[in-house]
This record gives C-alpha cells, sequence and structure tokens, in this order.
C-alpha cells in the first residue's frame, strides 16, 4: 500500500529519504542541513522528508544531550516545514505527546526500544497521521505485524515499519536484509534506518558509538533487497554533534550516497 504524503506518494516508483540531524541542537545546523539536503532530493528526483528529533529519551547516559525539548522543539520543527516546505518526521515517547507532535510533524515515529509499548502506537494511530514504526533490535521481523496490527486495529492504514538492525552479542548490530521483504509482506511501505544500523549501543562506555564508514553499503543493500524509503542521520559535522555523531552522515557526502541508491532502487523496481 502506497501512503500520500502532501504532494508525494511513499512506497510508489519514487525513492523517499527521510534525513536530518539525529536531535535538534541549533536552528542554523537544521537550516544548513534542511536546505542541503532539500537541495540533493529535488536535483536527484527523490521524495524528501526532514527529521530531527526534539527529544531523544533513550539515551546511555543521564548526561547526554538529549535535544531542547518539546515546546521549543516543535517551535524550530515548524520553522523549517514553513522556511523550506518540507514534511516532517519526529520521534514521540508518550502517549501524551501524540496530539501536540501532530500539530507539526507529518509523520510520528516510534522509538525502537518503545515499539510494542501499546498506549504509544495508540495514542500516535488516533491522530491520523502516518505511524512509522522502529523494528526494536530485540525482535523478528515477524513479530511486527502484531505491532502493525495495533495501529490498524486503532483505525489508521497509514503506517511504516523500519528495520534498523537487530542486537548481535554485546555492543553491536548487525542488519539482516530478510527483514525488508518479510516485513513488506504485510502490505505497507518498508524503511531501512542506514545509520543506526551501523550503532555500537554503550561501547562508549556513557556514549553510543558506531562507525559511517559502512552507512553507504548498508543503504545499498537494502535498495537491492526492495526497501521503499531510507532513513538517515545527517550532519554538517558529525564529529562535533551532540549525539549520534559516530553514525551520522557528513552533508557534504549526502547527494553521492543519496544517488548510487537511488540507481539501485530504480533497477529493482
Amino acid at each position: 500500500m502506497n501512503i500520500k504524503l502532501n504532494d508525494f506518494e511513499i512506497g510508489g516508483d519514487k525513492l523517499t529519504i527521510l534525513a536530518g540531524p539525529c536531535a535538534i541542537e541549533t536552528l542554523d545546523i537544521m537550516r544548513e542541513t534542511a536546505e542541503g539536503l532539500k537541495n540533493v532530493c529535488t536535483e536527484l528526483g527523490i521524495n524528501y522528508v526532514f527529521k530531527c528529533s526534539f527529544d531523544k529519551a533513550n539515551r546511555s547516559s543521564i548526561n547526554s544531550y538529549r535535544g531542547l525539548g518539546i515546546e521549543k522543539g516543535l517551535e524550530y520543527l515548524a520553522k523549517i516545514k514553513k522556511e523550506f516546505d518540507v514534511s516532517i518526521v519526529t520521534d514521540i515517547h508518550l502517549p501524551e505527546q501524540a496530539d501536540i507532535v501532530a500539530e507539526v510533524a507529518d509523520i510520528l515515529q516510534i522509538p525502537a526500544f518503545l515499539c510494542r509499548q501499546t498506549d504509544l502506537l495508540v495514542a500516535a494511530a488516533g491522530t491520523g497521521k502516518i505511524v512509522n514504526i522502529k523494528k526494536g533490535q530485540f525482535l523478528a521481523p515477524e513479530q511486527m505485524k502484531s505491532l502493525v496490527k495495533k495501529v490498524e486495529g486503532s483505525g489508521n492504514n497509514k503506517i511504516m515499519v523500519t528495520d534498523r538492525g537487530v542486537t548481535f552479542g554485546y555492543n553491536n548490530l548487525v542488519s539482516d536484509f530478510r527483514s525488508i521483504p518479510i516485513m513488506k509482506e504485510f502490505g505497507y511501505p518498508v524503511v531501512f534506518d542506514a545509520t543506526h544500523s551501523v550503532q555500537m549501543p554503550g561501547s562508549n562506555g556513557d556514549s553510543t558509538g558506531g562507525d559511517r564508514r559502512f552507512v553507504p553499503t548498508l543503504a545499498r543493500c537494502a535498495m537491492a533487497a526492495g526497501a521503499d524509503v531510507l532513513f538517515f542521520e545527517v550532519h554538517p559535522n558529525p564529529d562535533k554533534a551532540l549525539c549520534d555523531g559516530p553514525n551520522m552522515l557528513f552533508l557534504k557526502d549526502a547527494k553521492n550516497v543519496f544517488k548510487k541508491c537511488k540507481e539501485i532502487f530504480e533497477i529493482v523496481r
């Protein structure tokens, strides 16, 4: 099932990319990233949705940077949406956040660690917005079907499901690309999160590590496996980012990565 989002369809014959910084840091960083990524996607003929989180609640340490919070965060996301005429995807962590965030966001994203939280899924579904459920690192792809049914059973069939790797021992993830065709059987667009899939959770002690070298490889593999959508965290200077820097793409590298992914997407389609 394709999903209509503003002036384009997710899941059709055109690649869709969700991309932006991990968490909201400054409005200038958001603007630079949104403008750069929109220009790249427009040039390449790719559907683009701006991603950034107002709060990253699942941090390794209580001292880790989380974002600006819901009030200021939504204010900044609304500015980006208006200034650059882009759709917005952002995470929610609590049921009571759903209706508030839906006033700005076009896609409500359910974090992987929270994907089984029934009240959160039901609240997101009730907004009528697209719900993107990220597969927990602890779940097999087949188990995502029951989570899809929670949203469907709440009267919403605008659903996407995202693979972002599976736990492989301690401090590492592995991507099993069988997940993509398995989850496509649910009948909804499947997203591959290419940057969180290279995370090394907790590997730096009080923070999460990662290895961005493998992001392009995993993204291309996902396209070959039939994914409809790609998710990337992108930053002008990831090495200076306040969270998830090791696995984020440099903004300057996005065009080359996106271009190759589009080529594979079109061959598979």
